[in-house]
């Protein structure tokens, strides 16, 4: 699993218009699922996210995370952090994993940060959705496991 995590001082996501998800200050988590991901990479995924230190301290270095504070998670799946561009213009999307597996995943991984306590808003799987957020920093991160 992957997860392209930007600070935010805000996000939302719309879905024809109608905003279904929303934060304030938290992070913007881009989560993309491949074939060999399952239900223990889901929870390492979320402890790795939710401990993750990007958040300034009181000396000014990041030094504080989600489980240090009271900020939000905006989870959104996103198949395309698969997409494989090393040959030629067009993306491949042999790595993303299909709707039935990686859906399941997705929702493992938002249920996994909730039982550590986070608070977490999320689009919609498979809809068309227009992501908006203020990159604060910017501070973005490609996180693996």
């Amino acid at each position: 699993m992957r997860a392209l995590v930007q600070r935010a001082s805000r996000a939302e996501v719309r879905i024809s218009g109608e905003v279904v998800g929303r934060i304030g200050p938290g992070l913007c988590v881009l989560v993309g699922v491949t074939h060999t991901d399952d239900e223990d990479r889901a929870a390492r995924l979320a402890e790795k996210v939710w401990n993750l230190r990007v958040f300034d301290d009181e000396r000014g270095g990041m030094g504080v995370s989600v489980a240090d504070s009271s900020r939000e998670l905006l989870v959104v799946s996103q198949f395309t952090l698969y997409g494989d561009t090393r040959k030629g213009r067009r993306p491949s999307w042999i790595d993303a994993a299909r709707p039935e597996h990686a859906e399941p995943l997705v929702e493992r991984f938002c249920d996994a940060l909730r039982e550590l306590g986070a608070r977490v808003a999320t689009g919609r799987f498979g809809a068309d959705m227009e992501v908006e957020l203020v990159n604060d920093g910017p501070v973005t991160l490609m996180l693996e496991v």
